[in-house]
């Protein structure tokens, strides 16, 4: 079963890192949602801008720094993801504690990278 991936802060950007996990996370043929700032379309993901009630989520990315976050934390604990991956510049310990004590599994981590080493 593939497992469905949220990107949070994803980007039409092509220098942006969210942008370059969405094109690699496609390549990967993961199930894959996105929300950003902006409306847009990478290598066939819809980008929304506002919060979906997107059901089974597996794994949420992040790529929003640690004061951009808050306004996610209610909302990616009704998505009940097994796991969200805070990418570099997005580690959060007050969200880190929060997931904790809602049984939510975190890594500070890349996705890029985890996904070069077969580990995503």
């Amino acid at each position: 079963m593939i497992k469905k991936t949220l990107v949070i802060g994803a980007s039409t950007k092509p220098n942006r890192y969210a942008y370059v996990a969405l094109q690699r996370l496609v390549e990967k043929k993961e199930d894959i949602r996105a929300i950003g700032k902006k409306e847009g379309i990478v290598k066939g993901v819809k980008i929304h801008t506002e919060k979906r009630m997107f059901k089974n989520v597996d794994t949420v990315n992040l790529y929003l720094n640690k004061t951009n976050q808050e306004e996610f934390y209610d909302y990616i604990l009704k998505l009940k993801p097994r796991r969200v991956i805070f990418n570099p510049g997005t580690e959060n310990e007050e969200f880190e504690k929060i997931l904790s004590s809602n049984n939510i599994a975190f890594e500070r981590s890349c996705t890029l990278v985890l996904l070069s080493i077969g580990q995503y």
